[in-house]
């Protein structure tokens, strides 16, 4: 099934990084992104993601930035980065909470958290690809390689 924001204008969003730094979306136009939305940090899942982005060399030396998104604090995910030597950037949806996750479509409102979601926003900032897994299933880097054109 296809996501309905496929094909669309990707929402616009200012969030902070793990470092306190804000990160808006609409600053990156002309470049692809792609945000990968990750229920939890420090859960097993997770942290396997995490530690995936950070070792794919192609991933972090490619043109898109990349971007992995959860509800927690930038507190939480400074330290996240720090236990995980992971290079890059973590966004903070935390207030309000889950709001970009929400209007991305996966906002868990039982559980207060995103869901496993990823969307790859072309430079034209349309939101050409997007793929949500279940909570407990990581997902597979290669798929990010194929929307990306790395293989």
């Amino acid at each position: 099934m296809t996501h309905p924001l496929v094909g669309h204008l990707a929402p616009d969003f200012t969030l902070s990084d793990q470092n306190g730094i804000n990160v808006s979306l609409s600053a990156l136009r002309g470049t692809d992104v792609l945000l990968v939305f990750v229920p939890w940090a420090f859960s097993p899942v997770c942290t396997y993601e995490l530690e995936q982005l950070r070792d794919a060399e192609d991933l972090v030396a490619s043109d898109a930035k990349v971007f992995v998104v959860n509800c927690d604090s930038k507190f939480v995910n400074q330290e996240w980065a720090y236990q995980n030597k992971f290079p890059g950037t973590l966004l903070s949806d935390f207030w309000p909470h889950g709001e970009v996750s929400r209007a991305f479509g996966v906002f868990d409102e039982e559980l207060g958290r995103s869901q496993r979601g990823t969307f790859h926003i072309d430079a034209d900032g349309v939101v050409r690809w997007a793929l949500v897994n279940p909570t407990g299933d990581s997902r597979d880097l290669d798929a990010y390689r194929k929307v990306l054109g790395l293989v």
